[in-house]
């Protein structure tokens, strides 16, 4: 739908069809190299956050709100790095480094950011699962736990539409982009003259896809920490272990964002083009990777079920 909506306007807008993604420009004989890294990467990705789909998708034990929601942040990770890897690795061998704008404003759809949203979502889970223990299996319900999920979507696609209609009325002065894949704030770079539609658009982004999640995912913690203060060790202990892998990726992702959002280049003088490519990626590159990590072997339901696994292999094999 996304693809539809935006080509006619941006045709009325600007004779640009395309745009050039200048960073492959100087790979050279390391395509090679790089292909097969961005591959075995990509794949990696794929498989371990499968793994952890499918691990919480037979065990029934493993039905709880948490695991559903983690399975929901799963799949945005899949989501994010098959709208990124594909691209990559079609353009190593690529002769113009040329991306279709409607293509490219596909890959900023597929962008969306569900990360913070899914985070903000089990935070949720984790408050009421420590603040309200007795009355959790009322609140968390089933049904209420998948309509989280579908609020968590639909507000990450609109609040993109949002964050970034402003874009699709801009003029364009050239179609060079600076990067391997299609950065919006370079995008608005090449708008001409860079009005104040640009800072809307990035202030709109930051509010509703990083600001607000955030305030949320830290309202959560903070009443769990006030309710922790005043219980026993064991459930402390037990708040640590369930919410330590959120903490993680919560400060992953906020660490991602300020490289994201602040440009180096203006900081430090001297900046390698290869550091100034790969910080701005540093969420879609890591964080996709971290999350089945940390929640399969920090969570004890999902590492007791994967060992129970492994050993039932091993005996198998031993008989």
């Amino acid at each position: 739908m996304f693809v539809q909506c935006c080509p006619s306007k941006m045709e009325n807008s600007s004779e640009i069809v395309s745009f050039v993604l200048s960073a492959f420009e100087n790979v050279g004989e390391l395509k090679y190299l790089y292909f097969i890294i961005i591959l075995v990467w990509y794949v990696s990705i794929c498989v371990a956050n499968t793994l952890l789909i499918l691990v919480i998708r037979v065990d029934r034990r493993l039905h709880e709100p948490m695991y559903i929601l983690l399975c929901n942040l799963c799949v945005n990770e899949i989501n994010a790095s098959t709208s990124l890897y594909p691209l990559l690795l079609s353009q190593m061998f690529s002769d113009s480094h040329e991306v279709t704008v409607p293509w490219c404003f596909l890959q900023m759809c597929c962008f969306a950011p569900a990360e913070l949203c899914s985070l903000a979502a089990m935070a949720y889970d984790r408050y009421i699962s420590i603040c309200h223990p007795l009355r959790y299996n009322i609140i968390m319900n089933t049904e209420r736990v998948f309509l989280m999920i579908l609020l968590v979507w639909v507000y990450s696609f609109l609040s993109f539409i949002f964050s970034f209609s402003f874009i699709f009325s801009l003029k364009f002065c050239g179609n060079i982009i600076h990067s391997v894949y299609c950065d919006h704030q370079l995008i608005i770079r090449l708008s001409c003259p860079v009005s104040i539609q640009s800072f809307i658009s990035d202030i709109s982004f930051a509010i509703l896809s990083v600001f607000i999640p955030f305030s949320l995912i830290l309202v959560s913690y903070m009443k769990i920490l006030g309710v922790c203060r005043k219980t026993s060790k064991e459930n402390k202990q037990k708040a640590v272990t369930t919410c330590t892998p959120q903490i993680i990726s919560v400060s992953n992702l906020f660490v991602g964002y300020i490289f994201y959002f602040i440009d180096f280049r203006s900081v430090v003088s001297q900046v390698p083009d290869e550091v100034h490519i790969i910080l701005p990626m540093y969420v879609l590159i890591f964080q996709p990777m971290l999350t089945p990590f940390m929640y399969g072997f920090n969570l004890p339901k999902i590492s007791i079920n994967m060992n129970q696994k492994h050993e039932h292999a091993l005996n198998r094999k031993t008989t």
